[in-house]
């Protein structure tokens, strides 16, 4: 039996972002990253000062949990982090699966396993030139193909002009995977915050001057997508 470093597991809510937006979900959010973004918004997921406040569960426990929160109806179940694709959750999408669960993760593709194959949807979420952090194409290109024929997807945060050039770039190297774009959030909460203040006008604000941008540009291959959670319900977490 896997054991896993969990930092939070909530939900149903609804997908915040992303190919499945609005969907609802059940989240499990794993402790642990191999990144460290300069605008992270889950740094208690992230940072080792929290290390300490990551349950070590079992794979069945974890499912339990996830069953209870969904009142046994199959849901779709998000990992996300941190990047959980440093955890073994084989055993967890194995059982879920076999309970007519569905599977999604998110990660940067820093690290890829065979496992994702096993996946309903793989997002790839490569950083930008803002995060501070540099993309290793080859490993990306290992997680693309260890996907095999599970759905994969692409999304990036923009931040700024820099980060705009730079998905361009990276949409021109792998036109084949859809990729959503999203503006990125400036105001992260603090770990130990239950609702942080939100810079919501800036947020609005660099939407739309994302949508201009690809629009003056005739770029119309990528959804641009919002962060809904962000709208909804600012920095608050479990939400």
């Amino acid at each position: 039996m896997s054991t896993l470093r969990i930092a939070e597991i909530f939900g149903p809510t609804i997908q915040g972002e992303g190919a499945l937006i609005g969907m609802p979900t059940v989240f499990v959010r794993a402790g642990g990253c191999d990144y460290r973004c300069r605008w992270c918004d889950s740094l208690h997921a992230v940072d080792n000062t929290y290390r300490h406040d990551w349950l070590p569960m079992q794979s069945r426990d974890v499912f339990e949990r996830i069953k209870d929160l969904s009142v046994g109806a199959p849901v779709m179940v998000s990992l996300s982090g941190g990047n959980p694709a440093i955890q073994p959750f084989e055993e967890l999408i194995d059982t879920g699966r076999a309970e007519g669960y569905r599977f999604a993760l998110e990660t940067q593709g820093s690290i890829a396993r065979d496992w994702f194959a096993k996946l309903d949807m793989l997002v790839l979420s490569p950083k930008p030139p803002s995060s501070g952090e540099t993309v290793d194409w080859e490993r990306f290109e290992v997680c693309i193909a260890a996907a095999g024929s599970a759905s994969t997807v692409m999304k990036i945060v923009i931040f700024d002009e820099a980060d705009y050039r730079w998905a361009r770039h990276v949409a021109n190297r792998y036109p084949a995977l859809p990729l959503y774009l999203q503006p990125g959030n400036h105001t992260p909460p603090p770990p130990e915050a239950e609702d942080a203040a939100i810079d919501m006008e800036g947020i609005l604000e660099r939407m739309r001057w994302l949508v201009d941008r690809t629009v003056a540009d005739r770029w119309f291959s990528p959804h641009i997508l919002p962060q809904l959670h962000v709208l909804l319900w600012g920095n608050r977490r479990g939400v």
